[in-house]
């Protein structure tokens, strides 16, 4: 789909909320797989991600990936060393090649995490469809092997790398958009 129309997509649901857009902006086009970094409403780089396996779902229990506008409230795991593992949202003090092959072969939640806050009441927040509350995050995983497919629990999986390089990159606040594109 063309970049234009996400943006403007995006820009109709800000409009919607009364909302100004954000310098930074990530639209993650779920058919796709990809996240688009838009500065002052530019593309200035794409990425290859990973939703969930499941349908896309905003409500609770269903790990999907929730649609919709969303903002990062909470940046997470600034300083740690790249493949780092995080549960609870602390970090473990080791990198996913330091764990256990058993525990490697789960989707771990690695590098850098981006906490999401859904913006649109009803749709993403509040009550059993509240991003916040469900942990829906982007963030790095130890399969990027699997990128570019629907593979997580409904977070948005990102390479390490990458994850890294939006982490610096992206102030808190900044907007998320998730639509099926």
């Amino acid at each position: 789909m063309d970049l234009d129309i996400l943006y403007s997509e995006y820009l109709g649901v800000v409009n919607s909320l009364r909302l100004m857009p954000t310098d930074h902006v990530l639209i993650a086009s779920l058919r796709q797989q990809k996240i688009n970094h838009f500065l002052h409403g530019k593309s200035v780089k794409d990425y290859i991600m990973s939703s969930s396996k499941r349908k896309p779902s905003c409500v609770e229990g269903s790990l999907g990936t929730p649609s919709g506008l969303h903002c990062v409230c909470r940046k997470i795991g600034e300083g740690e060393k790249l493949g780092t593992v995080f549960e609870g949202r602390v970090s473990i003090g080791a990198t996913y090649l330091e764990c256990a092959e058993e525990k490697r072969e789960k989707n771990l939640i690695t590098t850098r995490i981006l906490r999401l806050r859904g913006l649109q009441e009803g749709v993403n927040l509040g009550g059993e469809v509240d991003t916040y509350d469900r942990y829906v995050y982007v963030h790095g995983t130890n399969h990027e092997e699997r990128l570019g497919t629907p593979a997580s629990s409904g977070c948005l999986q990102m390479s390490n790398e990458e994850i890294l390089e939006l982490f610096d990159l992206l102030p808190e606040g900044s907007h998320l958009y998730v639509t099926f594109p």
